[in-house]
């Protein structure tokens, strides 16, 4: 058998995953009804007039207002310092000011929220292998779970621009609604991949605690804390990266951030200060970006010492 006939026979006789090529097909389907049912025109976006606006945009609007008047370097330089000082680091600072607050709330909520929704946690005996448990005792940890895991899921389910939307109706267009509303939106999630931490962990640690009589908050308290600690700090500077880039956005509510200047230079047709801001957001996102690396690199190597410090002490 030549070396094209081995592998013409290998490829027919490879595994076929059915959930795979249907899973395919019908986002081939989907797609293709989407193109036709949203009446979308690909010629649309290459007539005249749409050259024309784009080459004006580049050419004009987004250009730097010196360089329109042909200003000497000296004064492109003065204007990035005008737009840097006069609105861009008041902006920027209050954008972070409102992404760390709420990452902080959310968190603080999330781990709160977590081990009433965790699955291995909420029975009658944790951690207890081989046990019949009491029905109605059963039913009852089993209701507060789920109670919380769908309470998270509320939380989670409404955008942040929608409770956002609600919130300035409470406290008006200051900071609040988009703190609120982020730590809100950030804590059901927080507060259910938590929950999967928790259940995800080895359950040998948790095991020994219990024979040696512990209770479920002292499981808890002294062991799911700390093993769950350092995945739970890598999804929570995760979520950080986002509320930093969604604070800026929800300032076009109102709020005194990046998107509200972003708003406000968009309504007077000021699109060079338009991109400074846009620039400066994605600056400050790049920057939370760099420090939740660096930030989750570090934890890694906690948790593993950490975890292994445990077993240690466990045996």
């Amino acid at each position: 058998m030549s070396a094209a006939e081995r592998v013409s026979a290998l490829r027919r006789a490879r595994p076929r995953n059915r959930l795979l090529r249907g899973s395919l097909l019908a986002l081939a389907v989907l797609t293709s009804y989407s193109w036709f049912a949203g009446d979308f025109d690909l010629a649309e976006l290459f007539n005249a007039q749409r050259s024309g606006n784009l080459a004006r945009f580049l050419s004009v609007d987004a250009m730097p207002r010196p360089l329109r008047d042909g200003a000497e370097p000296g004064e492109l330089s003065g204007w990035f310092s005008e737009q840097w000082s006069g609105r861009g680091l008041e902006a920027a600072g209050l954008s972070l000011a409102i992404a760390v607050l709420a990452i902080v709330l959310a968190g603080a909520a999330a781990a709160l929220l977590s081990p009433f929704a965790a699955r291995t946690l909420m029975i009658c005996d944790p951690y207890v292998p081989h046990t019949r448990h009491n029905r109605a005792c059963h039913i009852g940890w089993r209701a507060l779970c789920s109670v919380t895991r769908l309470f998270a899921v509320l939380l989670r389910a409404i955008p942040e621009y929608v409770w956002a939307f609600v919130l300035l109706a409470i406290f008006g267009p200051n900071a609040w609604p988009a703190v609120l509303a982020l730590a809100i939106h950030n804590a059901g999630i927080l507060g259910r991949l938590g929950a999967e931490t928790i259940e995800n962990l080895p359950p040998g640690p948790m095991a020994a605690m219990r024979a040696a009589g512990a209770e479920r908050r002292h499981i808890a308290a002294a062991a799911l804390f700390p093993l769950a600690l350092p995945r739970f700090l890598l999804l929570f500077f995760y979520r950080f990266e986002t509320c930093v880039r969604e604070s800026t956005v929800l300032g076009m509510l109102g709020v005194l951030s990046l998107g509200y200047w972003v708003n406000e230079a968009r309504a007077r047709l000021r699109y060079d200060e338009l991109l400074f801001l846009v620039a400066l957001g994605a600056l400050l996102v790049m920057a939370a970006d760099i420090a939740s690396q660096l930030a989750r690199k570090f934890v890694r190597g906690e948790g593993r010492s950490n975890s292994s410090r445990l077993d240690e002490q466990l045996a």
